[in-house]
């Protein structure tokens, strides 16, 4: 397939190098053009400059952007997605809120279709084509985007409806982030009794509240300034604000929710927005009384 891609940052780059070695035919832009030249340059792959251009060399159009006003500028600019003829289907893969999602459906060029397929796992597991794909599709709508969707990842759901791919994303992530909370409490308080960090962690990785993400991003709890930032703390609160507002939408209470969004404001105001969301330990061991 012609494949345009657009957001090449920690993990788009990562998916747009899987297509590539699924022997997709990509064209890839991003706003710091630097980026898409290291893609290009790795993988062979062609490189646009200006959204516009990618939705004119594909037949799909996938997009990896980091928030709702990026992905409006890049769909809906002068030079945008959305001004190309060419492209029919666009699949936006980055965590946004199901407004923005209609707002995109709303906009779409007549005849064009937007997908969202919202992905889970971190930097590793796009590298190694081991995402989460959550698809707010049918399975029918769905079949033509297989193969890319394949080659990115080792799982897609069909949710059926326009946006609720975009839900569930937001309340994965939810999960996520509270965990990430949880357990830098926990760790803090093994600590101050005097527990050691590493044989804390081996217990919790081997209790019944073990999750995925505790053994793939253990180095980084255990030695935050050692490894690559995976995720950070500005992402995770942006994901709580959008996933706080649609709980406030919908009617639906998310007190711990309410309280993980506290602490990753305070983390920023700190100073820690940049670091890895790993980080939030290193925050709640400075934050004991």
């Amino acid at each position: 397939m012609r494949v345009g891609f657009a957001g090449l940052g920690r993990m788009g780059a990562h998916m747009a190098g899987n297509l590539v070695a699924a022997g997709h035919d990509v064209t890839v832009w991003n706003r710091s053009p630097g980026k898409a030249r290291a893609v290009a340059d790795r993988t062979g792959c062609a490189v646009a400059e200006t959204p516009r251009a990618v939705t004119e060399a594909a037949e799909i159009v996938v997009t990896m952007l980091a928030d709702d006003p990026s992905s409006e500028a890049v769909h809906l600019g002068q030079d945008g997605l959305f001004a190309g003829q060419g492209a029919r289907v666009f699949v936006q893969m980055g965590t946004m809120s199901p407004d923005h999602i209609a707002t995109l459906k709303a906009n779409a060029p007549d005849g064009c279709k937007v997908i969202d397929a919202p992905v889970s796992g971190a930097t590793q597991a796009a590298e190694q084509a081991q995402l989460l794909i959550m698809a707010g599709c049918t399975e029918d709508e769905a079949a033509p985007l297989r193969p890319l969707f394949d080659a990115m990842g080792r799982a897609t759901i069909c949710l059926g409806a326009a946006g609720a791919g975009a839900v569930m994303k937001l309340a994965v992530n939810s999960l996520i982030h509270g965990l990430n909370q949880t357990l830098a409490e926990a760790m803090t308080l093994a600590e101050a009794a005097g527990i050691a960090p590493e044989a804390a962690f081996d217990v919790i990785e081997n209790s019944a509240a073990a999750a995925p993400m505790l053994k793939y991003r253990r180095p980084l709890y255990l030695d935050e300034a050692a490894h690559d930032v995976t995720f950070t703390v500005a992402l995770a609160r942006k994901d709580m604000e959008v996933t706080a507002a649609l709980a406030e939408r919908l009617g639906t209470a998310m007190p711990q929710g309410q309280v993980t969004l506290d602490k990753l404001l305070e983390a920023e105001a700190q100073d820690y927005g940049a670091r890895d969301m790993a980080s939030i330990l290193q925050f709640m061991r400075k934050d004991k009384r």
